[in-house]
C-alpha cells in the first residue's frame, strides 16, 4: 500500500471467478447473454461510460479461458486480473493484495457484482454523492417493502411461516459498495469466515463501521435464477427509468 497527498480516485473491482450454480447454465452465469451481451460486459460498461470512475479491474479464476473474448485485452480502462479464489471474498480480498502498491489507501473501491447487468453511470454518480468523504463508505440498497416472513421447517421438506418479521429499518444491499482501499482490505483481511462473507459491507461492519446506505434501483437486481435474465432485459431496455 501507498501513501499520497493526492485526491482519492475512483476505481472499480468486480470479482468474476463464479460458477454460478443456481443458474442451471452451461458456463458460469457472468457470461449468459442478456439484452445482447454477456451480463459481465455490461457491468463494465457501466463504469467505463463513468467519468469519476479511474479505472475497472476484474478478478476471473487462473484458468478462465472466456475472459479475453468478454473483454479483449485492447479495452481501454479495464484491467483483468488472474486471481479468482474459491469464494467471492476471496477473489475480492486476492484482487486487492494484487494492487498492492498501485493504489493508495485512501483511494476508493466500488465492488459491483457482476450479475447486476443494470447499473449505470447515474447510479454510480449517486454512490458516490452520497457516501461523500464518510470514512466507513457505503452502498447502494434499497428499503424493504415486503413482508418478511420466518420460515420452519414442516413435514415432507415443505416450509411454513413462523414469524413475521418488521420490515422498518431492512434494506436489501446492492452493489457497488465503495469503501477505502486500506479499509476495505484490512476488513476483508481480518473476516474470521470466508463463506459468511456475503457482501464487503458486512466485513466492514465487523470493524466497528457503519456504512451509508445509498438508495439504489430496482434494475440493479442481482441475476441469480434463470427468470432474472428476463427483468433484467426488461431494465435494460428502458435505461433512463432510473428514478
Amino acid at each position: 500500500m501507498t501513501v499520497t497527498n493526492q485526491p482519492p480516485r475512483h476505481v472499480a473491482l468486480l470479482p468474476a471467478a463464479g460458477v454460478g450454480a443456481r443458474m442451471a447454465a452451461n458456463g458460469p452465469k457472468q457470461y449468459l447473454t442478456v439484452a445482447g451481451k454477456p451480463m459481465l460486459r455490461h457491468a463494465v460498461d457501466a463504469f467505463r461510460a463513468s467519468p469519476l470512475v479511474a479505472h475497472t479491474y476484474v478478478v476471473v479464476s487462473p484458468d478462465d479461458g472466456v475472459i479475453d473474448s468478454v473483454l479483449p485485452p485492447s479495452l481501454d480502462g479495464v484491467t483483468v486480473l488472474r486471481v479468482g479464489g474459491a469464494t467471492r471474498m476471496d477473489s475480492v480480498l486476492n484482487g486487492l493484495r494484487a494492487l498492492a502498491g498501485q493504489l493508495a489507501d485512501h483511494d476508493l473501491v466500488m465492488v459491483h457484482d457482476a450479475a447486476r447487468p443494470g447499473l449505470t453511470p447515474e447510479l454510480i454518480a449517486r454512490l458516490i454523492d452520497g457516501v461523500g468523504d464518510d470514512p466507513a463508505g457505503g452502498l447502494l440498497a434499497l428499503p424493504v417493502v415486503d413482508t418478511i416472513k420466518r420460515a420452519a421447517a414442516a413435514t415432507e421438506g415443505a416450509s411454513v411461516s413462523a414469524a413475521t418479521v418488521p420490515r422498518s429499518g431492512l434494506w436489501a444491499a446492492q452493489t457497488p459498495q465503495m469503501f477505502s482501499y486500506a479499509l476495505l482490505l484490512r476488513a476483508l483481511g481480518s473476516a474470521p469466515d470466508a463463506t459468511a462473507i456475503t457482501d464487503d459491507a458486512s466485513a466492514v461492519e465487523m470493524l466497528g463501521y457503519a456504512p451509508r446506505l445509498i438508495a439504489g434501483h430496482p434494475r440493479n437486481l442481482k441475476v441469480t435464477l434463470p427468470a432474472d435474465i428476463r427483468i433484467a432485459e426488461m431494465y435494460l431496455a428502458h435505461k433512463e427509468d432510473q428514478s
